[in-house]
């Protein structure tokens, strides 16, 4: 009985240590989102400059992310989790010091941030395939497993407008140390708690892992490549919305420090507990996960339509961004699913790293896009999010599979 308790303790605290990897990524991001205009007077930087500090760490992440998800098919998971933890750590003292310290810090700041992008693809795609190795048999307890973790990036980003704004108004460049003490948790509980399983057999060699995964997208590509486009949406429309409010709410609704922290986490908080309750319901069922994902899609582009219109009313604005939040955070632990319960172990952590790369792609567009049409074409911009997804809600609708689970007999997806 004893036993039984310790390994189900033990088990506790590996999820919580994987848990703890995306939760750190997202707060090194998201973290910034609201502080961005204190580092434009800080720093006397362009609104499209501030948006680079994010947009860096994801340029980074997306080229990196493919070599990390083959490394760690190749040589183990937990091997490249800890170095790309430890240059997470190495980033932030970067562009905190280079922003204490020096006169002119821009330059050094984002390759603080390029470093701690490196970190972010070497750390947070892995967890996906990690989980799938742990619950290899099992899809429901993968299915929440998997929702665990995406709520554990999403409670990140609420947390993240909240302290971003409580460490900027006590030191402006605070925000940026703060991700390596965060970093610095979350390595010393990879080491403690994640026992990664042994591998029964050698993976395949380079050439023959290069035709494996030619093979896994020439016959399932489709559905695949209309995820991949999913997750890209979804990352645009909601860093971009993130970098819009974080600028309105200053501008239009006077809110500032820690008070615009908390009222920017309203929708993100819709988004976090969406994405626990999804994670919790698919179990497992590509019929549910495909429901899911165009309900949650007709929601998004529904809602997102309406937030240049009522930027200036405050109460709605806050309604449809967290319908728009609830939408997204549905999706996000379904599209984890569908493909991490779908791809067999050797490919795993290089499918999943394509998609989490797909998704970076989103993150790094969103703010300087936004900061391009938010004064000449805000509503326009808007409208063309929501036409766009109603096209990835038809294809879809018409490329995601319910039979097979999305799988072949030769080649699991």
């Amino acid at each position: 009985m004893a036993d039984e308790e310790k390994e189900q303790k033990v088990s506790r605290w590996c999820l919580v240590s994987m848990a703890s990897i995306p939760l750190v990524m997202t707060l090194g991001n998201s973290m910034l989102i609201p502080v961005l205009p204190i580092f434009e007077k800080k720093v006397g930087i362009t609104s499209f400059q501030s948006s680079m500090i994010i947009t860096s760490y994801s340029l980074a992440a997306i080229f990196l992310i493919p070599v990390a998800g083959y490394l760690s098919d190749r040589f183990g998971r937990k091997i490249v989790i800890l170095p790309s933890l430890i240059l997470a750590l190495i980033g932030g003292i970067i562009a905190g010091f280079a922003s204490w310290k020096m006169n002119d810090p821009f330059t050094w700041i984002v390759i603080g941030r390029v470093l701690q992008g490196v970190g972010a693809a070497g750390a947070t795609p892995i967890i996906l395939p990690l989980v799938g190795d742990l619950y290899k048999d099992d899809d429901e307890k993968t299915s929440s497993c998997l929702g665990i973790i995406e709520t554990s990036n999403t409670f990140g980003k609420v947390l993240s407008p909240i302290l971003g704004a409580a460490f900027a108004a006590f030191l402006w460049f605070l925000p940026f140390f703060s991700i390596s003490f965060f970093s610095l948790i979350s390595i010393v509980l990879v080491i403690l708690f994640i026992k990664v399983p042994k591998k029964k057999e050698d993976p395949p060699q380079f050439k023959q892992f290069i035709h494996k995964t030619k093979d896994i997208f020439k016959k399932e590509g489709k559905w695949l490549y209309t995820v991949f486009v999913i997750g890209i949406y979804l990352m645009l429309i909601l860093f971009g919305v993130l970098f819009f409010l974080s600028d309105i709410f200053e501008k239009v609704h006077d809110l500032f420090g820690v008070k615009k922290g908390f009222v920017l986490a309203i929708p993100l908080f819709g988004l976090c507990v969406s994405s626990f309750m999804t994670g919790k319901m698919i179990k497992g069922d590509i019929s549910t996960m495909k429901k899911v994902v165009i309900f949650s899609l007709i929601l998004a582009s529904s809602s997102v339509v309406f937030v240049g219109f009522i930027s200036e009313k405050l109460l709605w604005l806050l309604v449809v961004t967290s319908l728009l939040g609830i939408a997204i955070g549905a999706i996000l632990p379904t599209l984890d699913a569908m493909i991490t319960e779908g791809i067999e172990k050797e490919e795993r952590g290089t499918i999943t790293s394509f998609y989490s790369s797909s998704r970076f792609i989103g993150v790094a567009l969103g703010p300087p896009v936004m900061s391009m049409v938010m004064k000449n074409y805000l509503n326009i911009s808007y409208v063309a999010a929501g036409g766009v997804g109603i096209i990835l809600l038809l294809l879809a609708m018409r490329l995601i599979k319910t039979d097979k689970s999305n799988k072949t007999e030769e080649v699991p997806v």
